[in-house]
């Protein structure tokens, strides 16, 4: 479990520890209290960026100047724990740093000691919203699974821009650029259909076994755009070269993927459910998730005001299911009530103007 957290400048945390940690995490406080920016830093002890996919800069308390850091134990069975942190500095205020028990490190290393899986109400909106929303989504699951599918989504969509940019010139690319790029993103791309699909295939598989009440049980399937393989990728972009020019933008690849959910007792996607219907299904995708990803890994649950939006039935099966789950769980809410059957097994904290108070 993550202990001995400690947020310095982060959002309007001046200087925040929380220790004495348990498996279930309550921080419960009014609304604009900081609970949110305390999962925020949690979230960013794993590769990416973070729950809110906010610019660095905007991370630091008040003026934006300067820079934050954020730091934890991580406890082990046997050993000593281990100590995770990542920071920014003010002469760089957009490149985050990453120590490990004090020695330089990588974001991508951070994923090999936790595997963080989250569910904020901003994501209430996935089923109904643009596919790109969905494919960061699958993205983010993937890379809980595979710490290096950042770096090559990361790639990917370098190479993709730069191909449009060459697309969309006046004169005609030469076709040697094209080659070069075109194989950038036929390695990258590949590897991004791979652990999608790889993904989807995986959590299906979980929530096949899955109950299917009280949470709805979705049905997952991946939609690859136009190309479900590496040789497919690279023979589209080569036949597709006069076609894309045209278009002045790639018209075949992973960037055009979707993700497609089904209600699956009743055959609706999920689109056209129930907000209700929605909410349970995305549940269920993250307990899902927090199962295949925390294997192996310390398994991280953050779940930002979920409690409240839930029925008491409902409410009851998510406490269960968490509790079997293995993963160490951190929750927000704006009162204690929705969590009185779990409060007397957690470490509680009142969050208020940037500071936690355990109680």
């Amino acid at each position: 479990m993550l202990d001995r957290i400690s947020l310095t400048r982060f959002r309007n945390h001046a200087a925040t520890e929380l220790s004495e940690t348990s498996r279930f995490n309550l921080l419960v406080g009014e609304n604009g209290a900081g609970k949110t920016n305390v999962l925020e830093a949690l979230s960013l002890l794993a590769p990416g960026r973070g729950l809110r996919r906010a610019a660095l800069a905007d991370m630091v308390l008040h003026d934006g100047t300067g820079g934050f850091a954020i730091g934890s134990d991580l406890a082990q069975e046997d050993g000593d724990p281990v100590r995770l942190g990542t920071y920014t500095e003010n002469e760089h205020p957009n490149r985050r740093k990453v120590r490990i028990n004090g020695a330089e490190s990588t974001a991508a290393a951070l994923g090999e000691w936790l595997a963080l899986t989250w569910l904020t109400p901003a994501m209430d909106g996935l089923f109904t919203g643009p596919a790109a929303d969905r494919r960061r989504f699958m993205d983010r699951m993937a890379l809980a699974l595979d710490p290096a599918h950042a770096s090559h989504a990361t790639r990917y969509e370098a190479a993709l821009r730069e191909r449009n940019r060459l697309l969309s010139d006046d004169r005609a690319p030469e076709s040697a650029w094209l080659d070069a790029i075109e194989a950038q993103m036929v390695e990258h791309g590949g590897r991004v259909i791979a652990g999608r699909a790889l993904l989807v295939d995986t959590l299906m598989s979980r929530i096949a076994h899955m109950p299917s009440e009280p949470f709805a049980r979705p049905a997952l399937t991946y939609a690859p755009g136009g190309t479900d393989t590496a040789e497919a990728l690279s023979q589209a972009l080569y036949d597709g070269r006069a076609r894309d020019r045209a278009a002045q933008r790639t018209l075949s690849g992973p960037h055009r993927d979707e993700l497609d959910v089904v209600h699956a007792a009743k055959r609706v996607p999920a689109a056209q459910s129930s907000t209700g219907e929605q909410k349970a299904m995305l549940v269920a995708i993250t307990l899902a998730h927090a199962a295949l990803a925390a294997q192996g890994r310390s398994g991280i649950l953050l779940l930002d005001e979920v409690a409240a939006h839930l029925d008491p039935v409902r409410r009851a099966a998510l406490f269960e299911q968490l509790a079997a789950s293995g993963a160490q769980v951190w929750m927000t809410g704006t009162e204690l009530a929705p969590f009185d059957s779990i409060a007397g097994d957690a470490a509680v904290w009142k969050v208020s103007g940037g500071s936690a108070r355990r109680l």
